[in-house]
């Protein structure tokens, strides 16, 4: 004889495994639906206007592809980087009284590690946007 916690995964009042499989059976069903009515319904006609790039009805003139310098994306990159360690440092600060001194052990140990990559991409000179001045010749020392 099968016990009731056998059964009771079958069973349509306990949250179990028919369940699940009703809710991706159905989810399944709307989607194929979905998708069934968009490749009916979406065959539209070919316009040569439909490749052709919309800005608030004003015609395109030229390529929208030009050159972004290095400098840019290297800005980006370090604004990334450096506001995603704002928010960690922030999310210590609300959380540091409960965090004790492990957590402050752990968001010392960040920021260093933070700070030695600061003064990394300093010394490789990531952090000099304009143009480079002509250097003075050394004199050769005796």
């Amino acid at each position: 004889m099968n016990s009731i916690n056998e059964l009771a995964i079958v069973s349509p009042w306990e949250p179990g495994l028919l369940s699940l499989a009703l809710y991706a059976f159905m989810v399944s069903l709307v989607v194929a639906t979905m998708l069934i009515f968009a490749a009916r319904l979406g065959k539209g006609q070919p316009a040569p206007q439909k490749p052709e790039a919309y800005e608030s009805g004003i015609r395109p003139t030229g390529s929208a592809r030009f050159p972004f310098s290095i400098p840019f994306y290297l800005l980006a990159t370090f604004f990334l980087i450096f506001d995603v360690e704002a928010l960690y440092i922030l999310s210590w600060a609300v959380a540091a009284e409960p965090l004790g001194w492990e957590g402050w052990m752990q968001i010392t140990f960040f920021i260093g590690v933070l700070l030695v990559s600061l003064l990394y991409i300093w010394k490789k000179g990531g952090l000099e946007w304009g143009p480079k001045s002509p250097k003075s010749p050394e004199r050769p020392r005796i």
